[in-house]
């Protein structure tokens, strides 16, 4: 696991200018965190490639960027891990290739020497991986991430020289030399819209992210040429449970401490019981759990549920509780750190939970991450199954993943910014349209919901969150719902079992407390409502970036409705208005981060 980065330009031959030392090292400081073990740094005419490594996989071999003695002209970077490194390097072997050690990106030169830019084809895994091949007449930069977009590469192409420069996160790509942006006009409706932004946008003009199990292939001079690839194959055996005990016993195998995330519901829960059950049996110490409340009493707290799976899967257990009075530096760290807004407020808990994982001498993290959206765990996907025909449910799906519905999203702009959109379109429009196709052309809804939160939003929402604020605190994150076998499993289920999580109710039967498969399902996050209260430290933060003065001078909200919104929830405390107000906060602060990383409109990093 690690942060990798790198820069291609129109001009690669020896007399191209080589990429300056020191905004390389600029690049590189600002995703450090993640990769706190060893810094390395190539370059040479119009190219550099760089990585900050997490040592996971054999901690002392595995230099990066990886080249092979009898590869020349071949580089690698990787970004997370290959799990099937060892059957892949048994068959490069066989041709005729030598590794130095076991680190499983070692193979990535001759993989590529093999199978071309195809090689992302073969791998079972997280990963994002760059690969420059220098060799005379083959000049080219492939970048290839995996199948759920689980490690992220953003990009930012030039098209007035031709260069293009990556980094696993934003910041950092905004340190390259170069590097022009603005946010985009539409970032606010998207964040009130979806909460993030989808696809393959980001909240800055001219820096896109690699969608899931896409490669781009970058020629000298030209734009990235971004193409599908098919799923990596799978071939799960036996029921839900059967499957996904084989990912989380394959996943728990590291060469450094690992540990599991238990937020006391279900999906943590069973990757919990079958972590501690895999300890056990292989006569490995007792799994460490962790859980994050907030001190005082809140509502909706989880933490006894959290409990009760760690007693009965005999973990041990570490409920970290963090002091309300820090949640105003924890926002401040966590927008920073995602580089874009993400208005659920669960960032911060996420955060929170990482660093003391980390703090507890722990490297690699085991969660529950991706069930809802492949077992139809969601309230929304029951609504849009439910809803008879004829009625608008793309539109009342789209309403739900919003953190402001489109009334009050409407009511809330000024004229000018309505007009705008109107005129633009809205993410929510593009959801709801891209639902109503799926349905159009026969997809029953389960599907279509199902494809569209795999594909978009699960990446976007939610995985690259986690990508980034464990990274924060150099812990490798890993998600058994998201490996192959488990998804292919999913797919094959008939639409009754993947509806409500009723398959994985059934996997747990007999591994988890009845307490928790008889609670209703809540969402790991803060307790927004109750926390924006008079007297709370989170009210005067939100209250400040939601002052008159900075709403007016932005343009786009009305500040007298949005004092009368704040007023509203001070009155009658609401999820739905503290909600839109958070995502009103977060972009403020966003705007905030994006001027202090040297940004402003038509002004390089």
């Amino acid at each position: 696991m690690c942060r990798i980065f790198g820069s291609f330009a129109a001009g690669t031959a020896a007399g191209a200018d080589r990429p300056e030392p020191a905004p390389l090292m600029a690049v590189s400081a600002r995703q450090r965190h993640g990769g706190p073990d060893e810094h390395q740094v190539l370059s040479g005419p119009g190219w550099s490639l760089g990585c900050d490594r997490l040592a996971v996989t054999d901690p002392r071999g595995g230099q990066q960027p990886y080249r092979l003695p009898h590869l020349p002209g071949v580089l690698a970077v990787l970004n997370g891990e290959i799990y099937n490194h060892t059957a892949l390097r048994r068959t490069l072997a066989a041709r005729g290739h030598r590794f130095p050690d076991r680190c499983d990106g070692t193979l990535l030169p001759a993989l590529y020497a093999e199978y071309g830019p195809a090689f992302a084809e073969h791998l079972d895994g997280m990963f994002a991986v760059a690969v420059l091949d220098l060799r005379p007449g083959r000049t080219q930069l492939v970048l290839a991430v995996d199948d759920m977009g689980m490690k992220p590469v953003h990009l930012h192409h030039d098209p007035h020289d031709g260069s293009t420069r990556f980094a696993s996160e934003i910041p950092a790509l905004l340190a390259f030399e170069g590097v022009r942006i603005s946010p985009r006009e539409d970032s606010l409706d998207t964040v009130l819209a979806t909460r993030t932004s989808f696809s393959t946008h980001t909240a800055l003009d001219g820096v896109s992210v690699l969608p899931p199990g896409a490669t781009a292939l970058v020629r000298p001079g030209a734009a990235p040429v971004v193409r599908r690839r098919g799923p990596h194959r799978a071939a799960p055996t036996g029921d839900t449970q059967d499957v996904l005990r084989h990912e989380v016993r394959r996943l728990a195998r590291a060469d450094v401490p690992v540990c599991a995330i238990t937020s006391g519901g279900l999906d943590s829960g069973l990757v919990t019981a079958l972590a501690a059950e895999h300890a056990r049996e292989t006569d490995a110490p007792p799994l460490h759990t962790f859980h994050l409340t907030y001190r005082g009493r809140w509502p909706d707290s989880e933490a006894a549920y959290a409990r009760s799976v760690a007693r009965r899967a005999r973990t041990v257990h570490h409920e970290v509780a963090v002091d309300p009075d820090e949640i105003g530096s924890l926002l401040t760290r966590t927008v920073r750190h995602l580089g874009q807004p993400n208005a659920d407020p669960i960032a911060l808990s996420t955060y929170a939970l990482f660093r003391a994982v980390r703090e507890n001498g722990f490297t690699v993290a085991l969660t529950g991450d991706g069930a809802d959206e492949l077992f139809g765990g969601y309230d929304r996907m029951r609504a849009a199954l439910a809803a008879p025909a004829g009625t608008d449910w793309a539109g009342a799906y789209a309403d739900a993943l919003s953190a402001a519905p489109r009334l009050l999203r409407e009511h809330l702009y000024t004229s000018h910014y309505r007009a705008f959109i109107a005129d633009q379109g809205s993410a929510a429009d593009r959801i709801e349209q891209e639902l109503r196709s799926a349905e159009a052309i026969g997809e029953d809804r389960l599907t279509a919901t199902t494809a569209f939160e795999t594909r978009w939003r699960l990446p976007a929402y939610h995985l690259r969150r986690v990508d980034h604020l464990s990274m924060a605190w150099a812990v490798e994150a890993r998600m058994p719902f998201c490996q192959p076998a488990v998804v292919t499993h999913a797919r094959s289920l008939p639409p009754g079992a993947r509806t409500g999580k009723r398959a994985l109710y059934e996997a747990g039967a007999e591994l988890l407390p009845s307490a928790v498969l008889r609670r209703p399902k809540q969402p790991f996050t803060l307790p927004l409502a109750a926390m924006l209260a008079p007297g709370s430290p989170l009210l005067d933060t939100v209250r400040e970036l939601l002052s008159p003065a900075r709403l007016v001078l932005g343009g786009k909200v009305r500040a007298d409705r949005v004092q009368k919104l704040l007023a509203r929830h001070l009155e009658r405390p609401s999820h739905h208005d503290a909600q839109a107000l958070w995502a009103l906060a977060v972009h403020e602060l966003w705007t905030d981060v994006v001027r202090s990383l040297s940004i402003p409109v038509g002004c390089a990093a």
